[in-house]
């Protein structure tokens, strides 16, 4: 797990030591334990990397990397889980020299000599892959199937940039700090901006699943490489209790490729059931099972403690707690970094919990955690989309448009226009996908409101359903079964989860220098999880995550599997009345006023009856621009939070 960076020139400017080592060490936090460059003989290139050592320790395995005729080089973030495998089957077949002792990163320069840029179907886990092939002169950017690791790019001037961070990009000043307005106009849609585009007007981010060449003329080809229906097997005529073992039997191997580490490996466990599945199948081997929790200073009506279910599991898999607990002062100290860490607005408040939580992991030793991500994605798991579900089926009944049409025309002469009743009868008189992700930020007439006037006229008639197009087609096109529950489970894997949810978890635990693992997202996980039948996922109304229940009953206590579904949170809700609320919406005042970006008179209004969470995506932006856009430079925040009272 690391930090790259790097830069491909085709206009004659050669690569500078300098340039490269300020890209690389602005993201120090991602790579404390060692520093590395490359640049070609003639210039053209250069690669930069951050280390945070995960595997193989020693020297040799440091980055970049070369092969045994320097004729490959590489910078890669992430891990291959099953790197030793694929090590056995290439020392078998001959041919290469090996130089260190168990080194992924070597695996993958080996792997792509003898297979090819294809050589990335062999391997399981998280990558963000850049490898110069001086024969071919061409250099590949590798974004893995799920996109739990970034990467970022931007040309100009005739060179190709890229890195982990953003931040990264910005230290070079040819590149433009400018507000991608495309981006922002949908990101206050989905509270993050949908791949390849960023809030940042002319730098992109690679798509999950997708690998992008570079030519000696810098000519690009971009392609995915994967999708999870070119890999189903639908289980039709499967008995519940066989598709229940085997995703009992898929996630305990998912989770023991996790373990891999020559570094201590912890658990952020919240006493759901995700984490808590998490937590007794790691500890299943033996060894350590190290867990860390978070909590509140008080106890909020908004968001009700989880630290007596996590103790009680900690206790349940034998493993040695640690929590916390956090209070306002914590929250508005983290304002700052907060924003620095996302590099571009990420929409959600658990960037602060997760912050503090991994903080605690890395106080405590603990250099890798497992998070539980995507399970309710791929098993229904939130109760909103039970209530989706039933909006879809109540969609299908045949009620002609002119009379959907009439109703939106009832609830906007009544005042509704801001509501997600009028949002949903909208999209379903303009025949849109009722849903468009797990979390929604703005409706569309909210959005309409609050943009300055110039943003007004250069979206009119816009909608944010433009953006998922293609991933709606790719669904119609693939999909076996094409039913709302694989439509929910696809749209979020293609773009809630990718970018905001496991952009939260990179952004937020590599400001502490840990590495966070996903099991539920391993793809064969995925590609299991996705053969099931809506049927057997959801056999019964609003039942949630039945099937996935059914596979872990008997590994974690019932009490666990049948609580109510509460999810990770913070009490914003009594927070926004107070210091944090007055401090926001001063923020967000100033972003207005002298930005243009939003009308300030509607901004005001909105913010005194939005709910908090869409006055905090709100503000989300007001302090990136100020941090990134207005500033001259990238630069550290001037203050770190404080600490925790843990125990």
């Amino acid at each position: 797990m690391c930090g790259i960076n790097g830069i491909f020139s085709y206009n004659g400017r050669p690569v500078s030591a300098d340039e490269l080592a300020r890209m690389r060490d602005t993201m120090a936090h991602r790579g404390p334990d060692g520093t590395g460059a490359w640049i070609s003989s003639d210039g053209k290139v250069g690669l930069g990397h951050r280390r945070l050592s995960i595997i193989d320790l020693s020297s040799l395995a440091n980055q970049p990397m070369t092969n045994e005729d320097s004729s490959l080089q590489i910078v890669y973030n992430g891990e291959i889980y099953n790197h030793a495998e694929i090590r056995r089957e290439l020392e078998a077949m001959g041919g290469h020299q090996w130089r260190t002792d168990h080194s992924d990163t070597e695996m993958i320069l080996h792997a792509y000599e003898t297979w090819g840029i294809d050589c990335i179907h062999r391997f399981r886990g998280m990558f963000a892959i850049a490898l110069w092939d001086s024969r071919k002169q061409q250099l590949w950017l590798v974004r893995d199937r799920i996109g739990i690791k970034p990467i970022y790019y931007t040309v100009v001037q005739g060179r190709l940039l890229f890195a982990s961070e953003i931040k990264a990009l910005l230290t070079l000043p040819e590149v433009e700090r400018a507000v991608d307005h495309e981006a922002l106009f949908n990101y206050l849609s989905f509270l993050t901006a949908p791949a390849p585009r960023t809030l940042f007007k002319g730098i992109y981010k690679l798509p999950a699943s997708t690998r992008l060449c570079i030519s000696h003329d810098g000519s690009q080809r971009q392609e995915r490489y994967w999708d999870a229906w070119d890999h189903t097997t639908p289980l039709l005529n499967v008995s519940e209790e066989e598709i229940a073992e085997r995703l009992l039997s898929e996630l305990r191997t998912s989770v023991k490729y996790r373990k891999v580490s020559d570094v201590p490996v912890g658990i952020f466990l919240s006493g759901g059931i995700d984490s808590s599945a998490n937590a007794k199948l790691f500890s299943e081997d033996g060894g350590p099972v190290r867990t860390f929790s978070i909590g509140y200073d008080a106890k909020y009506e908004s968001y009700k403690s989880e630290l007596p279910y996590a103790r009680s599991v900690a206790k349940f898999v034998g493993a040695e707690h640690h929590d916390m607990e956090l209070d306002i002062d914590h929250v508005l100290s983290f304002l700052e970094p907060m924003v620095y860490h996302q590099d571009e607005p990420i929409g959600d408040v658990v960037c602060v919990p997760l912050y503090y939580v991994s903080k605690l992991a890395r106080d405590n030793g603990v250099i890798v955690c497992q998070v539980g991500e995507g399970a309710d994605e791929l098993f229904c798991g939130y109760p909103t989309w039970a209530k989706h579900l039933q909006m879809a089926r109540l969609n299908r009944l045949p009620v002609p448009r002119a009379i959907k049409a009439v109703g939106l025309q009832a609830l906007s002469a009544a005042g509704h226009r801001t509501s997600f009743a009028y949002e949903y009868l909208r999209r379903a008189v303009r025949q849109e996908p009722l849903f468009r992700g797990g979390a929604e930020g703005l409706t569309e007439y909210d959005k309409w409101l609050l943009l300055g006037a110039d943003l007004r006229r250069e979206f009119q008639g816009a909608s944010s359903a433009d953006s998922i197009v293609g991933i709606r087609q790719r669904f119609l096109s693939k999909a076996w079964e094409k039913s709302d529950m694989h439509w929910m489970s696809y749209l979020d894997l293609n773009l809630r989860l990718p970018e905001l949810l496991l952009m939260r978890v990179d952004k937020m635990s590599m400001a502490t220098s840990i590495e966070g693992r996903v099991p539920f997202l391993d793809h064969k996980f995925v590609e299991l999880a996705l053969s099931i039948p809506t049927a057997v996922k959801i056999p019964r109304p609003g039942e949630l995550k039945h099937i996935l229940k059914k596979a872990v009953r008997g590994v974690i206590p019932d009490d666990i599997i049948d609580r109510k579904k509460q999810g990770f949170g913070v009490p914003m809700k009594e927070w926004i009345g107070g210091r944090i609320g007055d401090e926001i919406t001063r923020r967000i005042d100033r972003f207005a006023a002298t930005t243009g970006i939003f009308d300030q008179r509607t901004v005001g209004e909105y913010v005194r009856r939005a709910r908090w969470s869409q006055v905090w995506q709100l503000f989300n932006v007001a302090q990136w621009h100020a941090q990134f856009i207005e500033r001259p430079v990238a630069s550290t925040p001037s203050h770190l939070p404080p600490a925790v009272s843990t125990r």
